[in-house]
């Protein structure tokens, strides 16, 4: 049986379909319920093959290290409800394999498997989709890119999933600096889908990369109406929103915006905590005092100190633990990775070998004699995540060199800085620093 977005499952319980969809278009739109309907799809028709495996990719995505036995287990439960059925289809076994991949922690390749697929149908939405998250967190902009280009000549703007096709699109443009395409792409997948915040949020970053702060913050508050509903995808937007008033150096708005719409509720989705730890890291690197807020992130860096599941979150729970001058949890994280890279098997080993413990070293204030600042901002892409959050650590490694006297590294992480974007106020603060 076919659902509207173009996947194709042995099972023929039509309401169990209907839910999967339901699950689907939430996962496009970022919207909340998917959750609920994937429960709701599974009770209905149990040998839901599509529906289980999606259920593990979510939990795979939250990158917490206690919600990966709850992949492992959906992973387990699609294999078993594929063997009760007593067949698959070709989409069902690209995420049986895709799942067992990424349960090893493998996105890369596990993207590759889902993408393989697409070469004999390349308009099933969510085998996109899923491959579009998982290059995102490997930190593939390449991959990301690749895999909507190929499948792209195959859609029409008449596919009800068109629209998120053209949104993710616009992203892998954006990221790869192709702003004109990556906003007319945004455009289109407003257009076919008036809901995708994945294409507005693509315009977004443009607006910051090419400067255009008073455009951008006028776009996000004309488009309110879309992104408040989503589920907790609003309060990256808002997180968008805070950093343009913060190049128009409207400090006050942008505490405001901390307070009431990117941390309202002290959540621990590593996502939710990025937005809030990158925020407030610029602002004490910009000298901004922010008061309180970092104490509830550093209770969460301390409980997280050992979890290396995913080296980009736990950088962002070393901000709090650095900015609170947490010396025991700030030698458990480190600690905690140096095991990673010499026993860790999976991608994040890798991440954090090649990029990963050496940032986090500058970030904790424990720079080693030597330091590759101009190295460490080249390769900080395998962490994952989009250039509008990794600037981050390129400002970091900026100061820190800046502080330590080297106007040549300063210069290197500079020009890397700067082929994303123009001039701004942290490139005219770095010159200040470095001239004085």
């Amino acid at each position: 049986m076919h659902d509207r977005f173009n996947g194709q499952h042995v099972t023929d319980q039509g309401a169990a379909v209907a839910a999967f969809e339901r699950a689907v278009a939430a996962l496009a739109a970022h919207r909340p319920l998917a959750g609920a309907n994937l429960d709701e799809a599974v009770a209905l028709a149990p040998d839901f093959v599509a529906a289980h495996a999606l259920k593990g990719f979510a939990a795979l995505t939250l990158g917490r290290a206690e919600l990966r036995p709850h992949a492992v287990g959906a992973a387990r439960e699609a294999r078993a409800a594929a063997d009760r059925a007593g067949r698959r289809t070709a989409a069902e076994t690209a995420l049986l394999d895709g799942l067992d991949i990424a349960v090893t922690g493998r996105f890369t390749d596990a993207a590759a498997r889902l993408e393989r697929q697409l070469e004999s149908e390349p308009r099933n939405f969510l085998l996109l989709k899923l491959a579009h998250a998982l290059r995102f967190m490997a930190g593939d902009l390449d991959g990301m890119l690749a895999a909507t280009s190929a499948v792209l000549p195959h859609w029409t703007e008449a596919e009800p999933a068109a629209g998120y096709v053209y949104g993710c699109h616009a992203f892998g443009l954006e990221e790869a600096g192709h702003y004109a395409e990556a906003e007319r792409y945004g455009a289109l997948a407003l257009e076919r889908a008036p809901d995708d915040a994945w294409g507005l949020h693509a315009i977004s970053h443009v607006d910051e990369m090419k400067g255009r702060t008073r455009e951008g913050i006028a776009r996000l508050e004309a488009s309110r109406a879309l992104w408040s509903r989503c589920n907790n995808f609003q309060f990256h937007l808002a997180w968008h929103l805070a950093l343009l008033h913060m190049e128009a150096g409207a400090h006050d708005h942008v505490l405001a915006l901390y307070d009431t719409e990117i941390r309202p509720q002290p959540t621990d989705d590593y996502r939710d905590v990025a937005n809030a730890a990158s925020l407030l890291w610029r602002l004490r690197l910009a000298g901004i005092a922010v008061g309180d807020r970092w104490d509830e992130l550093r209770a969460l860096g301390q409980r997280r100190a050992g979890d290396t599941t995913l080296m980009f979150a736990s950088l962002h729970h070393l901000f709090a633990l650095a900015a609170g001058g947490d010396a025991p949890a700030i030698d458990s994280v480190l600690a905690s990775w140096e095991a990673e890279v010499a026993y860790g098997q999976g991608d994040q080993a890798d991440v954090a070998a090649c990029v990963g413990l050496d940032l986090a070293r500058v970030i904790a204030g424990r720079v080693r004699p030597g330091t590759d600042y101009a190295g460490l901002a080249r390769r900080l892409p395998a962490l994952g995540g989009s250039n509008a959050q990794r600037d981050v650590f390129l400002q970091t490694l900026a100061t820190t060199a800046a502080r330590n006297g080297d106007a040549r590294a300063v210069a290197t992480v500079m020009t890397t800085r700067h082929t994303l974007r123009g001039s701004d106020r942290f490139s005219q603060r770095m010159a200040e620093l470095v001239a004085a």
